[in-house]
């Protein structure tokens, strides 16, 4: 069984940075495909970016790219997010997720890839 805990959101003022954890438990981060999703209020729950477990990572959305990275630490088993010059339209709550499946990069991911699943963390970045 896979637990998932992610840390790390709070209250940021646009331009600033966060960087994001997910502590994983239960399987080691290198057998896994993992990923964040994000689900602003109202909204559903969309993908960001995933890493499989040989370590390649997906692209972001437009809207991301070049601000965000994905990454992860085997030796902490654990998986990150970091997000640079932050926007108000990436307030949400951030869900790390895993699957103890390959998946290349070039697919398209969806929730129902996805397993296990953490808690989710609030980002909040005011304008």
């Amino acid at each position: 069984q896979v637990q998932l805990v992610e840390s790390g959101g709070g209250l940021v003022q646009a331009g600033n940075s966060l960087r994001l954890s997910c502590a994983a438990s239960g399987r080691s981060v290198g057998v896994m495909t993992m990923g964040w999703f994000r689900q602003a209020p109202g909204k559903e729950r969309d993908f960001v970016a995933a890493i499989n477990w040989v370590g390649a990572a997906t692209d972001f959305a437009d809207s991301m790219k070049g601000r965000f990275t994905i990454s992860r630490d085997k030796a902490k088993n654990t998986l990150y997010l970091q997000m640079n010059m932050l926007k108000a339209e990436d307030t949400a709550v951030y869900y790390c997720a895993a699957v103890a499946k390959y998946y290349t990069v070039s697919y398209t991911f969806r929730t129902a890839d996805f397993p296990s699943w953490g808690q989710g963390t609030q980002v909040t970045v005011s304008s």
